[in-house]
């Protein structure tokens, strides 16, 4: 594997991260709790791999700029802007969240995977969409 391959490697990560969490709503939904354990546990160990990788390849690369014009430049930074800031927002909320289900306190667990879940998916499609628009599509 290449430097020049972590991005679609970053994007897929976000992808299984964000089908992970998708799968542990339903096995929680369907009061599946190994599942919906084990889902979570997995979408844990993704995003550290994915933080990992994308770390190593931005400190190795620098930053890409969006070649995009017209209506699809506020539309990329919005999402850029809103991805940035929700990213740094949803780690210490997992961890508060990954925190009480491990010590049982499952009301409290319950009251902030709400509000959670929903930042973590968030982030994570976004991401497989901020790569589309900087890698995939071409603009010119």
């Amino acid at each position: 594997m290449e430097l020049h391959d972590l991005p679609a490697v970053n994007a897929t990560l976000n992808g299984i991260t964000a089908t992970l969490l998708c799968t542990g709503y339903v096995f929680i939904r369907k009061h599946r709790i190994a599942a919906h354990r084990a889902c979570m546990i997995a979408a844990c160990c993704v995003s550290a791999l994915f933080l990992g990788s994308y770390l190593y390849y931005h400190f190795r690369t620098g930053s890409r700029h969006f070649e995009g014009e017209g209506w699809l430049r506020p539309m990329y930074f919005a999402i850029l802007i809103s991805h940035t800031i929700l990213a740094v927002v949803q780690v210490p909320l997992i961890f508060m969240t990954l925190k009480r289900a491990f010590k049982s306190q499952f009301e409290a667990h319950r009251r902030l995977a709400r509000i959670t879940w929903p930042i973590w998916v968030y982030v994570s499609v976004t991401g497989v969409v901020i790569y589309w628009m900087l890698y995939r599509v071409d603009w010119a």
